[in-house]
C-alpha cells in the first residue's frame, strides 16, 4: 500500500514543526511548500521534501503538490503580511489574478480564494488540526497563578470584543487594561499586537486571542506558545485568557513553565 502523503503549506513559527512531526509519526509522507523570509530554514530536517518559494507564486506551488500527487494539504504558520504590499514583490499571474478578482484583502477572503484554486487542481485543503485535537487547549487555568478578579473583568470584556472583530476579519488578539481596548491585532499578528499594546498600558495588559465566529479550521487557527508568552514578558503583560478546544497550544509544558516564571496567567475558557 502506498505511502499516504500531505502538502505542507508552511509559514513561520512552530506550528509547521507541530505538524510536520505529528504527521510523519503516523505514517504519512508531508511535502514542504516553505514560504521565503518566514519558513524556518530546520524545516527541512521535520519533513520528507521540501522547496522554497516566494509570496505570490501560486502557479509554481501547484506544480510542486502535483508533481509530488500531493491531493490534501494543510497551511500552518502565519505568513508575514508585509509580503502583500513590499514594493519588490512580484505575483505570478494566479495569484495576481487571484488578488484582482478578490472582493477585498483579508485574510480569510484571501486564503479561501487560495483554498478554492487548490480544489480546481485537485488538492484539498484540509481543517489544519485534523491531526492536532490533543494539542488544543484544555478548559481551565493551566498556570499556577490564577486570574485576579480584575484580569477575569478585563478577559470577558476582550473576548467580547475579539469576537466582534473576528466577526469582522480584524485580527483575532485584543490587548486590554481595565476595560480600556489599547490594542486590537491586524495584519501585523499578535505578537506586534502584544507589544504595541504594552507599550500603551505600561504594564498589567490583559491580551485575549478568539477564534472567529464560524472559524475556518483550515486556516488562521489561533495558536500560541511560548513564543507568545515572552512577548507578553516583553510588554509586561499579565494574563491571557483563550478559548478552550479552539486554540492550539504549542509546546504546553514549556508555555506554562515560562508563563510561572514570568508571573504570567493562562486562562482557557
Amino acid at each position: 500500500m502506498p505511502q499516504p502523503t500531505l502538502g505542507l503549506i508552511a509559514g513561520n513559527g512552530k506550528f509547521p514543526f507541530l505538524f510536520a512531526r505529528e504527521a510523519r509519526s503516523r505514517g504519512y509522507r508531508v511535502i514542504a511548500a516553505a514560504i521565503r523570509g518566514d519558513t524556518s530554514f530546520a524545516l527541512k530536517f521535520s519533513v520528507d521534501k521540501l522547496s522554497w518559494f516566494r509570496a505570490g507564486e501560486l502557479k509554481k506551488l501547484f506544480t510542486f503538490f502535483a508533481d509530488e500527487d500531493v491531493r490534501e494539504a494543510i497551511m500552518a504558520g502565519q505568513v508575514n503580511p508585509d509580503n502583500l504590499f513590499e514594493k519588490n514583490v512580484a505575483f505570478d499571474e494566479e495569484f495576481q489574478g487571484l488578488f484582482n478578482a478578490v472582493r477585498d484583502r483579508k485574510a480569510d477572503t484571501i486564503f479561501s480564494a487560495i483554498a478554492g484554486k487548490l480544489q480546481a487542481r485537485g488538492i484539498r485543503l484540509l481543517d489544519s488540526t485534523f491531526l492536532l485535537k490533543e494539542y488544543l487547549a484544555p478548559k481551565g487555568t493551566l498556570t499556577k497563578r490564577g486570574p485576579t478578579s480584575r484580569e477575569l473583568d478585563d478577559i470577558e470584556f476582550g473576548a467580547a470584543i475579539a469576537i466582534d472583530m473576528g466577526r469582522l476579519d480584524v485580527g483575532q488578539t485584543v490587548v486590554v487594561k481595565e476595560k480600556a481596548i489599547v490594542a486590537v491585532e491586524a495584519m501585523e499578528g499578535t505578537d506586534r499586537a502584544i507589544l504595541r499594546g504594552g507599550r500603551i498600558a505600561r504594564e498589567g495588559a490583559v491580551v485575549v486571542k478568539m477564534s472567529k465566529p464560524g472559524q475556518d479550521l483550515r486556516f488562521d487557527v489561533p495558536v500560541i506558545g511560548p513564543r507568545t508568552i515572552r512577548t507578553m514578558a516583553r510588554a509586561r503583560a499579565g494574563c491571557i485568557g483563550i478559548e478552550a478546544g479552539k486554540t492550539i497550544l504549542i509546546d504546553r509544558e514549556q508555555c506554562v513553565k515560562l508563563a510561572d516564571r514570568c508571573g504570567i496567567c493562562i486562562v482557557a475558557a
